[in-house]
């Protein structure tokens, strides 16, 4: 399990992820310094930790570099909340008190995913994952 993002990290995946795209360090920058004053070396910084943590891939782009997300943001969140599920001594009071947290339409998201996981690929009888 990959532990959890930093803040700096969070901000620079978040990016990663909703551009959905190879991108540079460069444009990175520009997008977090309409929020922070941040240094291209600390940017370039947390590009190279993610990419040695795996976060992220990189190709040599004339004298830069393009990093493109390895996973997607719902698989990081799904790990985190395997993670933080698997260690509880009692798992099913876990999920209570989870389940009991979320709003009406988190509750309706989940019901879809169990719907999608009961069904299976492909399956439209409602047979598979029963």
């Amino acid at each position: 399990m990959p532990r959890r993002l930093g803040d700096l990290e969070d901000a620079v995946m978040t990016r990663v992820w909703e551009w959905n795209r190879p991108v540079t360090v460069r444009e990175v920058l520009e997008d977090l310094q309409r929020e922070r004053s941040i240094a291209y070396t600390t940017v370039i910084t947390v590009m190279d930790n993610l990419y040695q943590k795996g976060w992220v891939r990189r190709e040599v782009e004339g004298r830069a570099y393009r990093y493109a997300a390895v996973s997607t943001r719902a698989a990081y969140s799904a790990a985190l909340m395997n993670d933080a599920w698997s260690v509880s001594d009692n798992p099913a009071a876990a999920l209570v008190a989870f389940f009991g947290m979320m709003s009406a339409e988190q509750r309706d998201a989940l019901r879809d995913a169990m719907r999608v996981v009961q069904l299976g690929p492909g399956d439209s009888s409602g047979e598979a994952g029963r």
